[in-house]
């Protein structure tokens, strides 16, 4: 698995069409009701110091198949928000690929960036993306009660956090 900057207009283009994806966006939350990023969006986002997104291939592939990252980075307070973990190629889905994408951009995030420590939410019925904190040593801290909105009905969403001590690199 390698992870790639999102430096090239038809990566920014293929992610934000994944993103587009109901399967997809329906979980997410990029502020002020905002579930669709545009690839004018999402290549801001990926100049901008306050986010660190990673594109990531397959094992035995350099073809990207999802992308994952931090928000809401905080240098002064040392913290992040692990806020996007996507699988773009459904083909590579039960394979663990999102939640090891997940696990090298804390990495990042906790070595390189000098954070310590991350926070996320994940849509209550969102069972594989909560599987995937929990395998990532994410702990549940506490539930936001009807706020996220699927096809007009409310759901949680449950908060986790993680301290750099508690993170192991899958």
């Amino acid at each position: 698995m390698e992870l790639k900057p999102l430096n090239d207009s038809a990566l920014i283009e293929t992610i934000a069409d994944w993103l587009a994806r109901k399967e997809n966006y329906q979980w997410a939350d990029y502020g002020n009701g905002r579930q669709i990023l545009s690839a004018a969006s999402l290549k801001m986002m990926a100049q901008r110091d306050i986010h660190l997104l990673r594109a990531f291939t397959p094992d035995d592939s350099d073809e990207v198949i999802g992308v994952a990252g931090l928000s809401n980075i905080d240098r002064t307070f040392k913290t992040a928000l692990a806020s996007l973990c996507v699988l773009g190629d459904k083909r590579y889905a039960g394979q663990g690929y999102g939640t090891r994408a997940l696990s090298k951009v804390i990495a990042l995030g906790f070595t390189e960036l000098g954070l310590a420590s991350m926070n996320g939410w994940i849509v209550e019925n969102n069972a594989a993306s909560i599987r995937m904190l929990e395998r990532n040593n994410f702990r549940l801290i506490g539930r936001q009660r009807r706020c996220h909105y699927i096809d007009g009905r409310p759901y949680d969403r449950l908060l986790f956090d993680l301290l750099a001590e508690e993170h192991k690199e899958l």
